[in-house]
């Protein structure tokens, strides 16, 4: 891969975690219930942690990440996801919120399976775990909303 392509998909990466961050700082600010306040405000900080982490992945020298060129990286298969907007409906936001944690989770497991050193690799699973942690607490969350328990 050459070095612009790999400033590209992690200038894509940063996109979208800016966007994951507006969205749950949005949300965190309009929700009244404090524990989806707490969460959003709490994925909203993680969230700018990730931006933070890979812009200092832009100031490396990114030609010493060794990626395997002849796979596709399927960056462009997420792009036609909706716009997230705060003024949905609590549920309708926490399922977008899982689809884009799921596209963030898959797109840094792609790019750690991808990637030729360890020191990389290590970086894009690290960034692929949190993400499916964040999934796993929105997935309790909306099954919890959804389909409440009644006796």
């Amino acid at each position: 891969m050459k070095a612009d392509d790999a400033k590209k998909i992690i200038s894509t990466a940063i996109d979208r975690e800016v966007e994951a961050y507006t969205f749950y700082r949005g949300v965190a600010d309009k929700v009244k219930d404090p524990a989806l306040k707490s969460l959003f405000a709490e994925l909203a900080g993680e969230e700018k942690k990730h931006r933070e982490f890979l812009q200092g992945m832009l100031t490396k020298d990114v030609a010493k990440m060794h990626f395997d060129a002849s796979h596709d990286y399927k960056v462009a298969d997420t792009l036609p996801t909706p716009a997230l907007t705060v003024d949905m409906k609590p549920l309708e936001g926490i399922v977008i919120s899982i689809k884009k944690e799921l596209e963030a989770m898959q797109m840094y497991t792609q790019l750690a399976n991808l990637s030729k050193d360890v020191e990389t690799q290590l970086l894009f699973s690290q960034l692929a775990n949190m993400e499916r942690g964040h999934k796993a607490r929105l997935e309790d969350i909306y099954t919890n909303m959804a389909f409440p328990e009644k006796w």
